[in-house]
């Protein structure tokens, strides 16, 4: 099938928004593995004086990890859906937290930031230039600053590839079917058979200058299916260093 991009995934995610944590949460473990993702960013001191970029913030979700996480950062969720930006600023947020609606390609050369810390979440293998958007990340991010990639990415294993076709024809299509999304969860079926396994998404981010780069696998039924991808803005040090 042909991929949904930008304005046409935008929509679909618009259309999707009101149905579209019920169905992640139908899914076991889909919001303890982001949290376990944003706190393996390391945030120091609770997050106290940083700045972190939510980069696809979509309902909040990946928001809401992050601020358990590292509660006392300074958070802005950065997501190109206008419904699913609804959602997230319904909820309700301490001040530090602030919403911006805004492409991935225009977050990172809008002038935000520098941040100390950058959390994406199901993002990269759903923008149509992924080196653009990693290339971008690095000028807003500050140097020695981190980066924590949630999404899925197969191990490149024919089990893993074949065990997240069966959980989607099984369950996640039609479900997303009955709401009528399902063109959206379709997408999402064959974007992931479409993007980087966890080595090459890894190989990826070390092309880009990033360092100390490492992937984490999700557990239990995600283990394979989903990673966790670690990395620092060049050398270790700077504004995201431990202290």
């Amino acid at each position: 099938m042909t991929l949904l991009r930008d304005r046409d995934l935008a929509r679909a995610f618009d259309h999707a928004a009101h149905t579209y944590d019920r169905l992640t949460a139908l899914s076991p473990g889909h919001r303890t593995e982001l949290l376990r993702s944003a706190r393996r960013l390391r945030l120091p001191a609770g997050g106290a004086g940083l700045h972190v970029l939510d980069l696809g913030c979509g309902t909040g979700a990946s928001t809401r990890a992050l601020l358990r996480a590292a509660p006392r950062a300074r958070i802005t969720g950065i997501d190109a859906s206008p419904g699913m930006l609804r959602r997230a600023r319904a909820a309700p947020w301490p001040p530090r937290v602030r919403f911006r609606q805004l492409t991935a390609e225009e977050a990172v050369t809008a002038g935000e930031g520098p941040f100390d810390a950058v959390f994406a979440a199901f993002l990269l293998r759903n923008v149509t230039d992924p080196d653009r958007i990693l290339a971008g990340v690095r000028t807003v991010l500050r140097p020695g600053g981190r980066l924590a990639v949630h999404d899925y990415s197969l191990s490149g294993s024919a089990v893993h590839r074949a065990l997240w076709t069966a959980v989607c024809r099984g369950a996640i299509i039609p479900a997303g079917t009955l709401t009528g999304d399902g063109a959206l969860y379709r997408h999402l079926w064959a974007g992931v058979l479409a993007f980087d396994t966890a080595p090459a998404l890894t190989d990826r981010l070390r092309r880009h200058g990033f360092s100390q780069v490492r992937a984490a696998p999700a557990a239990g039924w995600q283990t394979g299916i989903v990673h966790t991808f670690l990395a620092r803005n060049g050398p270790a040090g700077g504004a995201g260093r431990d202290r």
